[in-house]
């Protein structure tokens, strides 16, 4: 997902001559609300001045800013263009613009626009930047750990650009080389500060000692990390481990931790503390030294309830579907699928539907007439531990990444996860499998947006499926 578009223009930015000082007054004010994140009122206020001053390409540059950070992004496009038009070589038009066509699935004519700005101005961090960040979209990870190297020989503590090198570096596998850069994460704002009490650990001696695990990220990257705690516990350390509530039924008992605690709860008398997503570079894990995924399993009053949430159907399919992640991620709108697409899914004979989504998004499944053909789920399970016990008592689960494939995926059951065409690191450049999930399946985009060609695969392998089951050969339930 791009980091942002440039904040400073470098040309195009004159306001007319010809301007009176209202116009003058008026496109500043539009620059004030657009600084305090006031994006309606920017936007009202720049379109008011440029129908007087429609030649000043700073203020078109502007007004497309506003309009990308609402998410409009094809009335960002024309107004980018208008800015263009005005002065076409305005460097930072051209990198905004770049990076609404890779946001709305055009990558390479993006590209383009991309290598224009930098031709202009070749030694600006922030044009480098976003360029990288619309190379890792198009899939050239390599290129973009180079132009990640340029920026940070102009500017060598842009934490913005270490962790994209690093997050390029993962998806080519090269683990090793990216965790240095990876730990810059904490520089970018992006993620709440740390409690600095407590000593960070960075590889010492645990025998003896007692050590915080603490989630930094959303609950699927969570899942995913889980793994490294037996690791860590297994080098002497007594664990504690910070859980939020929707997980910590479902992690209770789970191997090598010796107490959980909520978040805003007293912090506890340790020795080090640790962010889960960094136990990979102080255990020296590589692409090729994964340990398994964690053992997880949900209590027998979870088990209870999906006895009756998720009946037995002789030679039926059951399969579970999720078809967006948090809306409040900022990739959300690249991974997501339209309910639609999976709600095709019901038409493969032998198929039986059961919506595992939760949060707001669940009254799409009302609103829509799909419960006359889905299972609601989602509004039945009170938290991971019941999710998971419902999992267990599907055949599969077909969905777009998020937390749920990781769960599905940590519980051994089969999980078809629908990528977009560059997806989270973990799932590497390309091909069917991952080493993080042995049970999970990769059904990628093959050009940018490409969902249509990610379900007709999906379909028409459940049909295959369906037969898999009905003659004995389908995975069997875990209970």
């Amino acid at each position: 997902m791009p980091e942002g578009d440039v904040l400073v223009p470098l040309g195009g930015a004159r306001v007319p001559a010809a301007a009176s000082a209202n116009d003058r007054a008026l496109r500043a004010r539009g620059c004030e609300l657009l600084a305090a994140d006031r994006l309606d009122e920017a936007v009202s206020v720049f379109r008011g001045y440029l129908q007087r001053q429609p030649a000043d390409g700073g203020a078109w540059y502007q007004l497309g800013r506003a309009l990308r950070r609402q998410g409009h992004l094809v009335a960002a496009e024309a107004a980018y263009r208008r800015a263009l038009d005005v002065a076409p070589d305005n460097p930072d038009a051209l990198c905004n613009l770049g990076t609404v066509l890779a946001e709305r699935n055009r990558v390479e004519e993006g590209l383009g626009l991309h290598r224009r700005s930098i031709d202009l101005c070749p030694q600006a961090p922030r044009l480098l930047r976003n360029f990288a960040i619309s190379l890792v979209l198009a899939r050239r990870f390599e290129e973009a750990v180079e132009v990640y190297g340029r920026a940070l020989r102009i500017e060598p503590d842009n934490a913005i650009c270490h962790l994209g090198r690093a997050e390029a570096l993962l998806h080519l596998g090269d683990y090793r080389a990216a965790w240095p850069d990876y730990e810059w994460r904490w520089r970018t704002g992006q993620l709440p500060a740390l409690n600095r009490s407590v000593p960070l650990w960075r590889g010492e001696p645990l025998a003896g000692m007692s050590i915080l695990l603490v989630p930094e990220q959303g609950y699927g990257d969570m899942l995913l990390t889980l793994r490294f705690v037996p690791m860590v516990a297994a080098l002497g350390a007594k664990v504690t481990l910070l859980a939020e509530p929707p997980l910590a039924r479902l992690l209770q008992g789970l191997e090598g931790v010796e107490r959980l605690i909520a978040p805003g709860a007293r912090y506890p008398q340790v020795d080090y503390q640790a962010p889960l997503l960094s136990l990979p570079a102080r255990l020296g894990l590589e692409r090729d030294s994964l340990p398994v995924p964690a053992r997880l399993t949900p209590p027998e009053d979870s088990r209870r309830r999906a006895k009756g949430l998720v009946p037995d159907l002789p030679g039926r399919l059951k399969v579970g579907f999720v078809w967006s992640g948090s809306a409040g991620f900022e990739g959300n709108a690249l991974r997501a699928a339209a309910l639609p697409r999976f709600l095709a899914l019901a038409g493969v004979p032998g198929v039986e539907l059961f919506s595992l989504q939760k949060g707001p998004l669940e009254s799409a499944l009302r609103d829509s007439g799909a419960l006359a053909v889905v299972s609601d789920l989602g509004s039945q399970v009170r938290d991971f531990a019941d999710t998971a016990a419902a999992i267990e008592r599907l055949d599969l689960v077909v969905m777009t990444d998020s937390a749920v494939a990781h769960l599905t995926a940590s519980l051994g059951r089969p999980v078809w996860n629908l990528l977009s065409y560059s997806p989270y690191w973990v799932y590497g450049p390309e091909g069917e499998a991952t080493p993080w999930y042995p049970s999970m399946r990769l059904i990628r985009q093959q050009a940018p947006g490409d969902w249509d060609g990610a379900f007709t695969r999906a379909r028409r392998d459940l049909g295959a499926a369906v037969a898999a089951k009905r003659a004995g050969h389908w995975p069997s339930l875990a209970a």
